[in-house]
């Protein structure tokens, strides 16, 4: 892949889940100022469900960003569009699925 498309498609998923992510602590946080009143233990177990899940999303859009810079970095160490394990080229079709793909299909399922 084109260096310069894997760097912009790389900056405009890095904005689209910072936004993301900014939006989730949004919600998590107003989420805490409503469950301030008196609640019963459904209301109360409710809050909490809602807040883990708020967390575990959280957490996964911080570690796609950052898988996204390992893959600037990568840019920026010319070894882009390599898997990360085994050197191997990783095929432009998965880099356009997943420009931050770190290893090829095969490693990927091996790694299931």
């Amino acid at each position: 892949m084109d260096e310069s498309r894997a760097r912009a498609l790389l900056r405009a998923e890095r904005a689209e889940v910072t936004e993301l992510l900014q939006e989730t602590e949004r919600a998590a946080g107003s989420e805490r100022e409503s469950a301030q009143g008196p609640q019963d233990y459904a209301d109360a177990a409710g809050v909490l469900s809602g807040k883990a899940e708020g967390e575990a999303i959280a957490n996964d859009l911080r570690q796609r960003i950052a898988v996204i810079d390992r893959a600037l970095a990568r840019l920026e160490a010319g070894t882009y569009g390599r898997s990360v394990l085994s050197g191997k080229p990783i095929p432009d079709e998965r880099l356009e699925a997943d420009p931050a793909a770190e290893l090829t299909v095969d490693e990927a399922r091996a790694q299931r």
